[in-house]
C-alpha cells in the first residue's frame, strides 16, 4: 500500500516568512485530509509548546476522514531510558496512532552532534522505537541525513535502517536532509536498501530541494521501490523548501497510474489547485505563477505558434488536461499574439470570433502596436476584454464622461514630514455634471477616492470595489524621468477579481487610465447598465 505522508505542518513551518498559529494548522489540517493524504505530520509535542497545544485541540476538534495524524520527535537522549526522557513521553501524550522519530543514521552526526559512540546511536534507535510500540503507536522512522550518511559510511547507515526495522518500526524514511543528492544516486542508494532490508521492509523518502531535484529525487526513490512518499504543499521548507507533495502526487497518479490519495469522493486530485491556492492563503505566502500543475501559469500559453495548435487539439502543447488538477488553461494576449491566441482568448471571455477574420486581424495588430508603446494584456485580461468590446462587440459601455482631472501634492516642512495629496475630478454620469474631490497619502489614492465619490451616487456599486494590488514599471529607463510608465491595478468586489493596464508620460496618467478601466470593466462584469 502507498502512503502520502505531509509535513507541512512542521518541515514546511520552518520556512522563512512562515509563521502558523494553531487555528491554521488545523485549517490546513482539514484541507490536506481532504485533498486525501494518508498522515498529517502535526508537529513537535514537548518540543514546541504550540505544538503540544495543536495535537489537544485537534483531538477535539478535527473530523479526519482521510488521514492519521502523526506527532514527530527525536529518539531518547544518550544515556537516558525512553521511558525516561521527557519529550519522548511527550510523543506518547499526544495520542497520535503514529509517531515519526527523526534518528541520525550519519555517523559524523551521532559522533560530533549527539557526542556518543557508535553503539549508543543504534541503541538510541532501537531503545525508543521497542517502547513506542509498546506504548501501542505505529512508529515511523525518519533516517537523517541517510544519503549523506551512506556515501561517508555505508555500514553504520545501513545498521541505522535494519535497527529501526528489527525494532518494530512500521517505515523508515531514506531522508536527504541537505538536498544534495541527485535522482541517479538516489535510485542506486534506494534500490541497495531494498535489496538489504528485503521485498516487505516500507521504504520512505523525504527529500529537500536544495539541489533543485527534490521531486526528481523523491521519483526516482518510488521507481527503486519506496512505497511511503514524504512533502509539503507548495515545497514549503528550510533553504530552497522540501519537495512539493502536490506535484509529487499529480505526477505519481497522472504519470504513473499510482493512485495514491485516499480522497474518492470526487476530489483528490482534482482539488489540487483550490487546495493549494487556500493554503498559500492561511500562510500568506503568495502563491507561485510557474507552480507545476497548480500555479496560475501552469497552462498558459503566450506564443502564436502554440495557440494555432491548441485551436485544432489542446493536448499539442500541454501536457495534461488542467482539468485533472482542478486548473484552467490560460490564452495570454501579447506582442506575440496572433490571430490564434486571440480567437482562443476571445472565446476564454466569451467571444466567438471564429468567422469574423477581420475583427481577428485588427485586434491582433491593435494589441502589437499596444504593446509596442508599452501596455501588457498577459495579466490585464479586463482591460483586454474592454479592447474586444470596442473591436466586436457593442463598444465600450460609456459609464461616464469625464471633463477633466487634476492633482496636487504639497508637503509643509523638511524631510519626514507628511505629504498631503488631493485630486478633483469632472465627469457627466447619469446625465449630471459632477464635481468630487478627493484627499490620500499620494495622488493615485487621491484621485482613486475623488473617481469613486463622482460615481457612486449614480453607480453604488462601486462602494465594493476594493484596489488590492498595483504596480509601476518604468519603460525606457534611458530617458531617465521621461521614461514611459506602465501601471497594472488588480480590483476586487469581494467575489472576483480583475486587472486593468494604463500607460503615460508619467505613473499619475497611467495610473488613471488603469483606474478608470477598472470602474468601467467592474460596472460591466456586474451587468449594470450605462446611465
Amino acid at each position: 500500500m502507498f502512503q502520502v505522508y505531509d509535513t507541512t505542518l512542521r518541515d514546511g513551518a520552518q520556512q522563512e516568512g512562515i509563521n502558523l498559529s494553531i487555528t491554521d494548522k488545523l485549517l490546513i489540517s482539514a484541507l490536506l485530509d481532504e485533498l486525501g493524504v494518508g498522515v498529517i505530520e502535526g508537529g513537535w509535542p514537548g518540543a514546541v509548546p504550540k505544538d503540544t497545544e495543536f495535537f489537544k485541540r485537534a483531538a477535539k476538534e478535527l473530523d479526519l476522514k482521510n488521514a492519521e495524524l502523526a506527532a514527530f520527535g527525536a529518539t531518547r537522549k544518550a544515556g537516558v531510558r525512553a521511558a525516561d526522557d521527557p519529550q519522548v513521553r511527550a510523543l506518547v501524550d499526544a495520542e497520535t496512532p503514529i509517531v515519526t522519530l527523526v534518528a541520525k543514521s550519519d555517523v559524523r552526526h551521532v559522533e560530533r552532534a549527539l557526542r556518543t559512540t557508535r553503539d549508543e546511536g543504534l541503541a538510541m534507535i532501537r531503545d525508543t522505537v521497542s517502547y513506542l510500540v509498546l506504548e501501542g503507536r505505529r512508529v515511523v522512522v525518519d533516517v537523517e541525513h541517510f544519503f549523506d550518511g551512506y556515501r561517508y559510511d555505508k555500514d553504520f547507515a545501513l545498521a541505522a535502517v535494519l535497527a529501526s526495522f528489527e525494532s518494530g518500526a512500521e517505515v523508515v524514511a531514506l531522508c536527504d536532509t541537505n538536498g544534495g543528492m541527485l535522482p541517479t544516486w538516489v535510485g542506486e542508494t534506494v534500490t541497495a536498501v531494498r535489496d538489504a532490508v528485503g521485498p516487505h521492509a516500507v521504504l520512505g523518502i523525504h527529500a529537500h530541494n536544495d539541489s533543485g531535484c527534490a521531486v526528481a529525487n523523491t521519483l526516482a526513490a518510488v521507481d527503486a521501490g519506496a512505497t511511503h512518499v514524504q512533502g509539503t504543499v507548495n515545497g514549503y521548507g528550510e533553504r530552497t523548501g522540501n519537495a512539493d507533495l502536490l506535484t509529487v502526487v499529480a505526477n505519481l497518479e497522472l504519470k504513473l497510474a499510482r493512485p495514491v490519495l485516499r480522497a474518492l469522493d470526487g476530489g483528490g486530485l482534482r482539488d489540487l489547485t483550490r487546495i493549494a491556492h487556500a493554503i498559500s492563503e492561511i500562510t500568506n505566502i503568495s502563491p507561485f505563477a510557474r507552480q507545476p500543475y497548480v500555479g496560475t501559469s501552469a497552462f498558459a500559453h503566450k506564443a502564436g505558434l502554440h495557440a494555432s495548435a491548441i485551436r485544432v487539439d489542446p493536448d499539442m502543447y500541454q501536457h495534461t488536461d488542467p482539468a485533472n488538477v482542478g486548473n484552467d488553461m490560460r490564452m495570454l494576449v501579447s506582442e506575440m499574439a496572433g490571430r490564434a491566441s486571440v480567437e482562443l482568448k476571445g472565446r476564454e471571455l466569451g467571444f466567438d470570433l471564429s468567422d469574423r477574420p477581420d475583427v481577428l486581424t485588427r485586434v491582433a495588430n491593435r494589441v502589437k502596436d499596444a504593446e509596442a508603446s508599452g501596455y501588457t494584456y498577459e495579466a490585464a485580461d479586463a482591460s483586454f476584454e474592454l479592447l474586444l468590446l470596442e473591436e466586436a462587440g457593442a463598444g465600450r459601455p460609456s459609464y461616464f464622461t469625464v471633463e477633466s482631472w487634476r492633482t496636487i501634492v504639497e508637503r509643509r516642512g523638511g524631510r519626514g514630514t507628511p505629504a498631503y495629496a488631493e485630486a478633483t475630478v469632472k465627469l457627466t454620469a447619469g446625465g449630471e455634471r459632477v464635481v468630487s474631490t478627493g484627499e490620500g497619502n499620494g495622488p493615485v489614492n487621491a484621485l482613486d477616492q475623488a473617481l469613486r465619490q463622482a460615481l457612486v451616487r449614480v453607480y453604488p456599486q462601486l462602494e465594493a470595489f476594493v484596489l488590492i494590488d498595483f504596480k509601476v514599471r518604468i519603460l525606457d529607463t534611458q530617458h531617465g524621468t521621461d521614461a514611459t510608465t506602465r501601471v497594472l491595478i488588480e480590483t476586487s468586489d469581494g467575489t472576483t477579481t480583475w486587472m486593468t493596464v494604463g500607460v503615460g508620460p508619467n505613473v499619475i496618467e497611467a495610473s488613471w487610465e488603469a483606474l478608470t478601466d477598472s470602474a468601467i470593466w467592474g460596472l460591466h462584469h456586474l451587468g449594470i447598465p450605462p446611465l
